[in-house]
């Protein structure tokens, strides 16, 4: 037999990631929509609107990047 308290409905209680993460989730969602409408509203052309959406996904990483050159780290 198994010990049942060890085998809880609770799920893992030694896992400690991803714990109150939903905050940070939700703003990166809004800025990715945001950013997706700002640059699909300014394509001309439909290639123009497909590397909008490319730019929508990787506009954080580009941020960091220049912050870090600005500072020059």
């Amino acid at each position: 037999m198994t010990n049942d308290k060890d085998s809880s409905t609770h799920g893992h209680r030694g896992w400690k990631g991803m714990r109150d993460n939903g905050t940070s989730g939700a703003v990166y969602g809004m800025a990715f929509i945001g950013a997706l409408v700002y640059f699909v509203q300014h394509a001309t052309t439909f290639w123009d609107g497909m590397l909008g959406i490319l730019k929508s996904i990787i506009w954080p990483a580009w941020l960091i990047y220049k912050l870090l050159e600005f500072l020059k780290m």
